[in-house]
């Protein structure tokens, strides 16, 4: 049986999307027949934990040096190994590499020296200027199967018909405080909704619940849940950071505000946004009038929620997960 390890981590502030884009390959080749195992360190996260257990994906401590991990690969008669990670030294990918097992590694835009064979940047207008092998752009984005499903058969129409439902969440954690803020830019539009807020931790369900909503405004705070893909699929809109989640909002053809919460997300957050394929509230920390201004439009205006739907659904078709196992089992070295 092919055994393929990826190294990711999680954490309070790190937070959980290098984990959940490795689920997404995980499930894809687990589906396939293959053994998968994690090399993690998940931050005390039970959530994180709790992907992985729900799955049946046998998960590792993270070996703390290179030697450690290449003996990790010798023991589990790892194949090849994927990495994902801002802050793992690329002497790690470069002794697994030097045994001999072909590494993938995901990338958002530099590669921060990481070596390997298979290079996959899922972004919106990625190139990748290393490896043999290069996986750029939304056609390899890494969907959740839960995601995926869920996706339907052609961009819906929004309309009048009821108030709109808005989903706010920012990540497995919301390290930098979004949740609040947001639902107080909410409020202030003076339009009607019915908000379903994710909170990621008690301090941020007290903060979300003193945001007085206004007439014909609801507000549901909730913890971090595994529904959330069901209840992204029946908003009328989404507020939510630029990141890895935005493009399953787009491939689930949900109308989508987006803020930039850290430097890393600046590049995807322009990109998406001058494409049309979500609305631009800012930067986090600068949120003001024309956030609440274009907030205000898109809960008014079905047309124009529609008109984000309908390009955002085309550019991401839910694929990509298989594109990605396909090139890494057709590139893995067999012990």
């Amino acid at each position: 049986m092919t055994s393929i390890g990826i190294r990711c981590d999680a954490g309070p502030r790190t937070g959980v999307g290098h984990l959940v884009r490795c689920v997404a390959l995980a499930e894809e080749l687990t589906a396939r027949g293959v053994d998968v195992h994690f090399l993690s360190d998940l931050g005390g996260l039970e959530w994180a934990a709790a992907q992985l257990d729900q799955r049946g994906l046998p998960w590792h401590p993270a070996p703390y040096d290179e030697v450690g991990l290449v003996a990790a690969a010798e023991r589990l008669n790892l194949d090849a190994l994927v990495v994902d990670s801002y802050t793992l030294p690329p002497s790690h990918s470069r002794a697994v590499r030097g045994t001999g097992r072909t590494v993938l590694a995901i990338v958002d835009g530099d590669p921060r020296g990481q070596d390997a064979d298979i290079y996959v940047d899922q972004n919106l207008d990625a190139t990748i200027d290393i490896g043999d092998v290069r996986l750029a752009g939304l056609d390899h984005a890494l969907l959740r199967a839960s995601v995926r499903r869920l996706r339907p058969s052609a961009a819906p129409v929004h309309s009048n018909a009821r108030t709109p439902k808005v989903v706010a969440f920012f990540g497995g954690t919301d390290a930098y405080r979004a949740a609040p803020r947001v639902a107080r830019l909410l409020a202030w539009t003076a339009a009607p909704f019915d908000a379903t807020v994710v909170a990621a931790d008690d301090g941020l369900r007290t903060e979300l619940l003193a945001v007085p909503p206004g007439e014909g405004q609801t507000v549901h705070v909730i913890e971090p849940t595994d529904r959330l893909p069901e209840l992204l699929a029946d908003a009328d809109l989404v507020v939510s950071a630029s990141g890895t989640s935005t493009w399953e909002l787009l491939c689930l053809g949900r109308a989508a505000a987006l803020v930039w919460v850290v430097d890393n997300q600046i590049r995807g957050y322009e990109r998406t946004v001058a494409r049309g394929y979500a609305a631009g509230l800012g930067r986090l920390g600068e949120l003001g009038g024309e956030a609440v201004t274009t907030l205000r439009r898109l809960l008014l205006n079905p047309g124009d929620r529609t008109a984000l739907a309908v390009r955002g659904w085309a550019a991401v078709d839910g694929r990509g997960v298989e594109r990605v196992a396909d090139s890494l089992l057709r590139e893995r070295s067999p012990r």
